[in-house]
Formats: C-alpha cells, sequence, structure tokens
C-alpha cells in the first residue's frame, strides 16, 4: 500500500512508495503524523507536483469499500466494517431500564411523550453505520490532492422485491387487504391448521414467528405461521427442538431491512457528497469483469473510481473494522451465584474491566506469531484476544481461549478502531 505524503503546510501531496518513505524518515526529511494509514509529512520545502487522483466507494450496510486510483495504477484499495450491534445493546438496556423503573419508581407519571426529534432524525443504528461511514470517506479524501469522489449507491423497492408483478394502487393495499390483521391472513392462509400437529378442530391458534423475534425476526406474513396453543410451547423452542430447527435448517426467508438501509444512505449522500459523482451497481458490473477483477468490495471500488485500465496494483489490501469498547452494563441479567450478602450490598461480577497489567481493551498485540487485539480481561493475568476477522487467538494444542498476558508482545494502543493490511 502507497504511503501518503503532506507538506510542510499539512496539505495532501501525491503518495509515495513504502521505500521511499523509509528513505525520507531515515534522513530526517519527514515524520510520521499518522499510523491509520500510514501518513508522513515533510520537513523540507519540496515541488507539489500532483496528478489527477480518484476515489471510489462502494457502500454497504455492513462493509464499505474504498480504492484510491491514479493514471491506471492502484495506491490504495481495502474495506472498513462498521457496526452491526448497536440496536441489540439499545434493546437491552431499554429493558433494564424499564424494570428498574417499574422496580424503583412504581407510581412516577409516565414521560414517555416528553421529547421532541428534530427534522432528519435517524434512529441511533443507523446513525452511527452513517456517521462511521462517512468518517473513513472524509479521511481518504483530506489524505490526496483534490480528488475526483465516485460513490456507488442503491435504490431499492422492498414491494416490488417480494411482489415482482406489484402495480398501482397495489402498493396501498398490500397482502392483508379484506382481513382484519396480519394474524387472520396467516391463519386463512394456512387453512386454520396447525403445522406442527396438523390437527385443525377444537384449536385455538397463535402466528409464530419462524426467525424468532429476539434473532431479528419480523412481523411479515411471510415470517408467520400458524402454531396451536398445544404446540406453541417454550420446550419447542429451546435449542434442537421444532421451531428451533425451523430457523435454522428451515427456509431461509429474505431480508428487506438492508434495501430500507441503503434507501436512506443515498439520501444522505446526496446531501453530504453533492459534488461527488453517483454511480450504480448495474454500471460497476460491467467496468470490474472488464477489469479482470473477482467480485469483491475494494474491486467494486476500484472500478467505480473510473480507472480503465489497471497497469500496476499495491501489493497490500486495508481492512478498518469498529471495536465496542467502551462496555458499559447498567444491571447483570443474570445476577451473581453464591452470594452471601444482601442483593443491594453484594459485588457485582468484576467484568468489563479497561485495563489489566498495563494493557487496555483493543490493544494491538503479538502472540504465537500471530497478530490480534484484546477484547477481553479474566481472572488477574489472563486475556482473550482475537484477530481481526474475529477468530480466537488460542495457544497451541489448548481448546481454551484465555492467553496469559505475559506471553502477549505489546505493539500499540488503539481507540474503537481496528486496522491492518494483508496481502
Amino acid at each position: 500500500m502507497s504511503v501518503f505524503v503532506k507538506n510542510m503546510r499539512g496539505e495532501s501531496l501525491m503518495p509515495c512508495s513504502p521505500r521511499k518513505a523509509r528513505l525520507l524518515l531515515r534522513e530526517g526529511k519527514a515524520k510520521v503524523i499518522n499510523y491509520t494509514p500510514f501518513t508522513i509529512q515533510l520537513t523540507y520545502a519540496t515541488g507539489e507536483t500532483v496528478q489527477e487522483v480518484s476515489i471510489g466507494i462502494d457502500l454497504g450496510t455492513k462493509h464499505t469499500g474504498i480504492a484510491v486510483t491514479s493514471e491506471n495504477k492502484v495506491l490504495a484499495k481495502g474495506e472498513v466494517e462498521v457496526r452491526q450491534d448497536v440496536k441489540n445493546l439499545l434493546d437491552t438496556r431499554r429493558a433494564y431500564r424499564r424494570g428498574r423503573r417499574t422496580r424503583k419508581t412504581r407510581y412516577r407519571k409516565p414521560r414517555f411523550n416528553n421529547r421532541t426529534r428534530e427534522d432528519g432524525w435517524l434512529p441511533p443504528s443507523i446513525q452511527s453505520r452513517l456517521d462511521n461511514t462517512f468518517r473513513w470517506i472524509d479521511r481518504f479524501v483530506s489524505l490526496v490532492p483534490h480528488p475526483t469522489l465516485t460513490i456507488e449507491v442503491g435504490k431499492f423497492d422492498a414491494q416490488k422485491m417480494m411482489n415482482p408483478d406489484i402495480k398501482g394502487e397495489e402498493y396501498q393495499q398490500g397482502q392483508t387487504l379484506g382481513y382484519h390483521d396480519v394474524r387472520y391472513f396467516v391463519f386463512a392462509r394456512d387453512k386454520y391448521t396447525c403445522q406442527v400437529c396438523k390437527k385443525s378442530k377444537d384449536k385455538i391458534f397463535n402466528a409464530h414467528h419462524i426467525i424468532y423475534r429476539s434473532h431479528g425476526g419480523s412481523n411479515r406474513a411471510d415470517n408467520l405461521i400458524t402454531v396451536c396453543t398445544d404446540c406453541h410451547t417454550h420446550e419447542n423452542h429451546q435449542r434442537g427442538k421444532v421451531f428451533w430447527k425451523w430457523m435454522v435448517e428451515g427456509k431461509k426467508l429474505p431480508s428487506y431491512k438492508e434495501g430500507t438501509f441503503m434507501n436512506i444512505f443515498r439520501q444522505r449522500v446526496f446531501r453530504k457528497y453533492p459534488q461527488a459523482k453517483i454511480t450504480y451497481g448495474s454500471i460497476t458490473a460491467p467496468r470490474r469483469k472488464e477489469l479482470g477483477l473477482e467480485k469483491t468490495h475494494e474491486n467494486d471500488a476500484i472500478a467505480i473510481s473510473g480507472i480503465k485500465q489497471i497497469d500496476k496494483v499495491v501489493d497490500h489490501s486495508f481492512k478498518i473494522k469498529q471495536f465496542r469498547k467502551k462496555k458499559r452494563s447498567l444491571h447483570e441479567a443474570t445476577a451473581r451465584k453464591g452470594r452471601k450478602t444482601k442483593n443491594t450490598l453484594s459485588k457485582r461480577n468484576n467484568k468489563n474491566i479497561k485495563q489489566l497489567n498495563g494493557f487496555y481493551l483493543n490493544d494491538r498485540v503479538k502472540i504465537y506469531g500471530k497478530l490480534g487485539y484484546i477484547t477481553g480481561f479474566t481472572g488477574t493475568s489472563m486475556a482473550y484476544v482475537k484477530d481481526i476477522d474475529g477468530n480466537y487467538i488460542t495457544k497451541p494444542n489448548k481448546s481454551y481461549k484465555q492467553i496469559n498476558l505475559k506471553e502477549c508482545e505489546f505493539l500499540n494502543h488503539n481507540n474503537n478502531w481496528q486496522y491492518s493490511e494483508n496481502n
């Protein structure tokens, strides 16, 4: 991957090769100002001739491909992965707070409708992904001189995806037209027959979620099935039972959340980057095939940048992954076992430790010849270490995941981002 360069005034110059950067640093003609990505600043005046630079952005709900190209050369390529757990964490916090209010302030007047939302408000889970994606786009735009920014967006019609023949007023009618609600539509579709025991007489029916609500299942009719109360039990929901098998081994229902998110993303891109060129996937795919590239986010970004042919490609690609560093918890879902004092006086489990023996969460370390990141601590000298792909690094020939901190070689501290370069 090329090294980004800035002049003495902090303005961007053309990237250079890693070898050139090492020589400049060794001779004292440059200094390091950033490691992610690696950026140097010159300490002497120099010529500032620049070439045309293009940046291609392949937007996605989870991964965003980024590529920097100039004169048939790929200067940098890689992808950014943002967090997907914000909604579940907010749901958990909401449940804990609701339980606490019920216990502690039983007679407090309701205050659920005393907040106003400003225009353009988005749910925190969506806003988080937007802000962090825009942050890295802005970062790479600031590292090269006067780039041409090209962004691929998506436009999705969720109802058309569910029913390709839909048209006209059918958009306002939906599947449940003529029924009291979705449940009665599901019962009629299944002919008022339990789909577990196949019985229909003298039964009370429930609408069961094939993909559990706790696993992100929706309330669409496609995700509901008729089940009688005799079969709709707690036991049948457990791992290995009939409902679990339906969810895991059965038909995978299509999800339309990503399409909705990309529609929101597209509108925000128009406002955030009015100067950017906009393209779509139907244009990117033929370009990528003409360049002879495989289907990946970073290769899509190369095609999006508008490069005509590829004469030189960098050896390494980067991967940037967001990490949840501040692990706050209001209450434990399961109280500490074996306590001998009252619950109000007992100490909670010693969890969410931010540092131990000089190591901090998300520190980059080297262990057993591999590079990893500390994701948690346990005991008085042990830690959990994962690589950037989320795989645990364990001791050879051992099954447990804990690693002694004495065996870890500290490399550097990190904020809530992980950065690596791969061949």
